[in-house]
């Protein structure tokens, strides 16, 4: 065998960094216990590593796992109970659905009967295929699954149907609207539903960590007006700054026909993974009601997929992602809540509040999300970032006056649209913007733009909603 080639270069930053933070333990600030500080430097190494990544960020996590323990900070059982997270879990979970959507093709069904139902106009099309992404996004926790591997196949085929191709300088036609259509109404979505991306139940699980418990059912109900308001307005917008040459496709019904006769009959399988994902969703949604856990329902659906066939034991142990998702996520989440406990957590929270002392709490909330959304320029992963800053920015947040369960849920958004600023900020956007079809300076132009419209549509009418609906 030959051993595998690693990129030590990009361990250096990670090594670099903690070690400095680790060694000015004598001059830490007094509030700040040894622990706390040691645990502090090891997180940010970890979280430095998974942006350079010299490894995948698994092997990262499970570095950083190793060292958290070899150093004394966190003993093992405590640092191994990070991997019983039911948050954690769900999401893992939740993968297996997404594949069952895949594998049996529904996913692809879907998207082609939405085009061929509404997609008269390219305009329409784009607000057909955001449809598609807002059914699927509850049950995929993968939005880099969701846009990489059920939409952007459809959207590239469909865009070369009309003869769209950027390899033929023509990607203006329509690809580009599409496709950077897709970037943010993937966002959005992932936004709107606590299992539509990653992230979110870490955040759920930081918030819960300081006495904020934010179910499904309060996610969605919080972010569905922001959410919809988004979904119809930003690919408008985009369609005025970004116009596509063509604005009508009557062929777009004689492309979805083909496409649906080349799959044939709805099929058995596509038939039970519908049911289970109905299913699904309203123990989802009536979970609260009927006493059932969140992450017992992924369980309930995961069983279902394979007494039905849809998946066999087989698919479930090569669903590298969920298993991936599982240990990282674990080993972040762990350092985390270690962070807290040990008070380096609100140590920060009380230095940047004093800052802010006096101040009124909607401004707070205003500043903190404004630097929460810019400072992803330093990320290319949501979760990357939400594990860095989502539990200091909260607890400032709670510490100013800002109320908890508006501060929290907000974060949590935002820990989503804050990707709608560069080409390689979170798991989709250089899958979409690889595609050719989209420029970088058109990118970060619009970007800039739309930027500043989510944070009318979601801080000013997101926050009057759950204020009308009694979230705050």
């Amino acid at each position: 065998m030959t051993l595998e080639k690693l990129n030590y270069k990009k361990f250096l930053a990670p090594i670099i960094v903690g070690l400095i933070i680790w060694l000015l333990s004598p001059v830490k600030p007094a509030g700040v216990s040894l622990l706390a500080w040691h645990m502090f430097a090891i997180f940010v190494a970890t979280i430095i590593g998974c942006i350079t990544q010299p490894l995948p960020i698994g092997a990262v996590a499970i570095i950083g796992f190793t060292i958290t323990v070899l150093t004394g900070t966190v003993k093992m059982d405590t640092a191994i109970a990070g991997f019983g997270n039911g948050s954690i879990w769900l999401i893992a979970m939740a993968f297996f659905i997404s594949r069952g959507f895949i594998k049996t093709g529904l996913g692809r069904r879907i998207a082609v009967i939405f085009v061929r139902t509404f997609g008269k106009s390219t305009l329409g099309l784009s607000y057909s295929l955001l449809g598609v992404d807002l059914i699927l996004a509850p049950a995929t926790p993968s939005n880099t699954a969701r846009a990489g591997g059920i939409m952007y196949p459809i959207i590239k085929s469909l865009a070369e149907e009309f003869g769209s191709d950027p390899k033929k300088g023509t990607e203006r036609k329509m690809g580009s609207f599409l496709i950077f259509s897709e970037f943010h109404g993937d966002m959005i979505t992932a936004a709107m539903f606590l299992t539509a991306m990653a992230g979110n139940p870490l955040a759920q699980s930081l918030a819960g960590q300081m006495g904020v418990k934010v179910t499904w059912m309060g996610w969605f109900i919080a972010g569905i007006v922001p959410g919809l308001i988004s979904l119809i307005v930003i690919p408008f917008v985009i369609y005025k700054m970004y116009p596509p040459e063509i604005k009508k496709t009557p062929d777009a019904k004689q492309w979805a026909d083909k496409q649906l006769a080349s799959m044939g009959k709805f099929s058995t399988p596509e038939k039970f993974m519908s049911g289970i994902f109905v299913v699904a969703l309203l123990l989802w949604i009536l979970g609260g009601v009927l006493g059932i856990d969140a992450t017992l329902t992924a369980f309930i659906a995961l069983s279902l997929l394979i007494l039905t066939g849809i998946l066999n034991w087989k698919d479930v142990l090569n669903e590298s992602g969920a298993w991936n998702t599982l240990v990282w996520f674990s080993v972040l989440v762990m350092m985390a809540s270690q962070l807290n406990k040990l008070g380096f957590i609100p140590w920060l929270s009380n230095s940047i509040g004093g800052s802010l002392k006096g101040m009124n709490w909607i401004f707070v909330l205003i500043i903190l999300l404004v630097a929460y959304f810019y400072s992803h320029y330093l990320f290319a992963s949501s979760t990357a970032h939400i594990s860095a800053m989502y539990s200091a920015f909260l607890a400032v947040a709670i510490s100013a006056g800002v109320p908890p369960m508006l501060g929290a849920l907000m974060l949590g958004f935002f820990g989503n649209l804050c990707s709608s600023t560069t080409h390689y900020s979170n798991g989709p956007a250089p899958i979409l913007y690889g595609s050719g079809y989209v420029k970088q300076g058109e990118w970060w132009r619009m970007n800039l733009v739309l930027g500043i419209l989510y944070f009318v549509i979601w801080i000013v009418i997101g926050s009057m909603w759950m204020k009308l609906i009694g979230m705050w």
